[in-house]
């Protein structure tokens, strides 16, 4: 009697272990976009207000299992740009990313924007909010701003946080 218990509980362990995983996959798709999660989204959470007058304003949520990523990218003037970049407290100023990668992940993609780290003669600045002692941001723990010249006048702000 105790070895024909001791089968059974073997085999329901490993019958529960073997079909848990697979519930398991199905429950966490990591990661994926949150559906409605848009530019508001990405603002409220970065405490970053998209400027008046801003065109092509995009953001997405993706939810990841230790912490989600926030995009969020508008087209504005040069100076404004700068000026967001500024509010976000970097240790230096944007200076040129002539750095041209492959991205880790594609993230911008998904909005239908290059990776703004693939772009050459961009502005880009990092900032870690509390770090910085900008409380605003308490639950931001990174913030990357890259900055496209687009013409004389304009420019695309990328943000990426998480």
């Amino acid at each position: 009697m105790k070895g024909f218990l001791g089968s059974l509980v073997s085999a329901l362990l490993l019958a529960s272990c073997s079909s848990g995983s697979q519930d398991r996959v199905a429950r966490d798709p990591y990661p994926y976009w949150e559906p409605g999660a848009g530019a508001r989204e990405a603002a409220d959470f970065m405490k970053v207000k998209v400027p008046t007058g801003a065109t092509e304003v995009k953001g997405a949520v993706q939810a990841n299992p230790q912490e989600d990523v926030y995009i969020l990218s508008f087209r504005t003037d040069q100076a404004t740009a700068i000026e967001i970049a500024t509010d976000l407290r970097p240790e230096k100023p944007p200076t040129a990313w002539n750095i041209s990668v492959t991205p880790a992940s594609e993230l911008f993609g998904h909005l239908g924007l290059p990776e703004p780290d693939t772009l050459k003669g961009s502005l880009w600045a990092g900032v870690c909010p509390p770090c910085a002692k900008d409380y605003r941001r308490r639950n931001v723990a990174w913030v990357d701003i890259y900055i496209e010249t687009l013409n004389a006048d304009q420019a695309r702000v990328y943000l990426h946080a998480f």
